[in-house]
C-alpha cells in the first residue's frame, strides 16, 4: 500500500527540497516579516537539511520584493514573506507590478501583528473615549504619525477618523524607526503602531496603550481593551504576515511547505517567542489564506476609497 501511495506522488514533490530555498522579505531587516521568515527559515533548514536564505528586498512598501517572486520560477525555491501591504498596495498605488490573487499561490499566514493605538504620556487621554473628546475639542490640531502614506498604520488611523468622526492631521514617516523615536520624545502624540514595535515601550511606560485593533484582547496586555470594546463595532485592522509562492507552484509542493510551516508554528518555543514579540501565531490552510487575501483586498479598497488615502 505504501509503495502504491509513493508511486502516486509526483517526482518533484518526492525530491523537494533538493537545493536551497530563498524567502524574499520585501522589507528591511528587523520587522515582523523578517523576524518570522528567519524563525521559520532556520527550523525548515534544520528539518530538511537544505539552506534557507532570507533575502531582504525592501522598497515601494513591499512592491519590489513581491514583483521579484511573482516573476520567479514556480518551483518552490523562491518564496515571498509578504505582509498586509500585499492587499493594501493595489488600492493606494496608481499601479502595482503584480496581481495579488493571480500571481501567487498562498501557503499559509504564519502570524498576525496586532495594531495598537498608543499615545505619548503627556497627552491627557487614558481611553479611546478621552482621545475622541480631546480631538473633537481641538479639530485639526491633533496629529497622528504613520509609517508612511498608504501603509497599514496610516489606514488604521483613517478608519478611526471615519468611525469616530474626528479631524486628525496625518504625519507620514519613512518607516517605523523614526516614527517611534519621535513618539517617544513627544514630537508626535499618537499612532496606530504594530504591537511588536512598541511593546518594550509600553512595558517601560514610555507610551500609553489605549486599545488593540484585534477582535480579542492581547494576552500579554489583558488590561488594554479592543477598539470594539471601546465602542467601535467592526474595527478590526491588523498587520498580517503571509508566506506565498509564485502562481503555478505544484500543489504537492505548496502542501509540503504548508505542513512544515504549520508544524514549526505549533512548536512551543516558536509560540512563546512569537507571543513575547507581540506576534499572534496563525498557520491557516492555503485555501483559507487565499480567501483571507481576497477579503482584505476588498476591505482596503473600500477604506482607501472612503478616506482618499494614497501612497503616490
Amino acid at each position: 500500500m505504501a509503495a502504491l501511495f509513493a508511486g502516486a506522488v509526483p517526482g518533484h514533490a518526492q525530491t523537494y527540497p533538493a537545493k536551497s530555498i530563498r524567502i524574499v522579505v520585501p522589507f528591511a531587516p528587523g520587522g515582523g516579516a523578517d523576524i518570522i521568515a528567519r524563525v521559520i527559515g532556520q527550523k525548515m533548514s534544520e528539518t530538511w537539511g537544505q539552506q534557507v536564505i532570507v533575502d531582504n528586498r525592501a522598497g515601494a512598501s513591499g512592491n519590489i520584493g513581491a514583483e521579484i517572486v511573482a516573476k520567479s520560477p514556480a518551483d518552490g525555491y523562491t518564496l515571498l514573506m509578504a505582509s498586509s501591504a500585499l492587499a493594501i498596495n493595489p488600492s493606494v498605488y496608481k499601479s502595482v507590478p503584480y496581481d495579488a490573487v493571480k500571481d501567487f499561490a498562498p501557503i499559509t499566514q504564519p502570524g498576525l501583528l496586532p495594531n495598537i493605538l498608543v499615545v505619548h504620556p503627556s497627552l491627557p487621554a487614558r481611553s479611546v473615549k478621552d482621545l475622541v473628546a480631546l480631538a473633537k475639542s481641538k479639530p485639526g490640531q491633533l496629529s497622528y504619525a504613520s509609517a508612511g502614506a498608504g501603509t497599514g498604520t496610516h489606514l488604521a488611523a483613517e478608519m478611526f477618523k471615519l468611525m469616530a468622526g474626528v479631524d486628525l492631521v496625518h504625519v507620514p514617516y519613512k518607516g517605523g524607526g523614526a516614527l517611534i523615536s519621535d513618539l517617544l520624545s513627544g514630537q508626535v502624540p499618537l499612532t496606530f503602531a504594530t504591537l511588536p514595535s512598541v511593546m518594550p515601550y509600553i512595558k517601560a511606560e514610555r507610551v500609553r496603550p489605549l486599545a488593540v485593533t484585534t477582535t480579542q484582547r492581547w494576552p500579554g496586555l489583558p488590561q488594554v481593551p479592543t477598539m470594539m470594546e471601546s465602542g467601535y463595532k467592526d474595527f478590526e485592522i491588523s498587520t498580517w504576515i503571509g508566506l506565498l509562492a509564485p502562481a503555478g507552484t505544484p500543489k504537492e509542493i505548496v502542501a509540503r511547505l504548508h505542513g512544515e510551516v504549520a508544524r514549526i508554528i505549533r512548536l512551543p518555543e516558536v509560540q512563546e517567542r512569537f507571543r513575547d514579540l507581540g506576534i499572534q501565531p496563525v498557520g491557516d490552510t492555503p485555501e483559507h489564506y487565499q480567501q483571507y487575501i481576497r477579503n482584505e483586498l476588498a476591505k482596503y479598497a473600500k477604506l482607501a476609497r472612503q478616506s482618499g488615502a494614497r501612497a503616490d
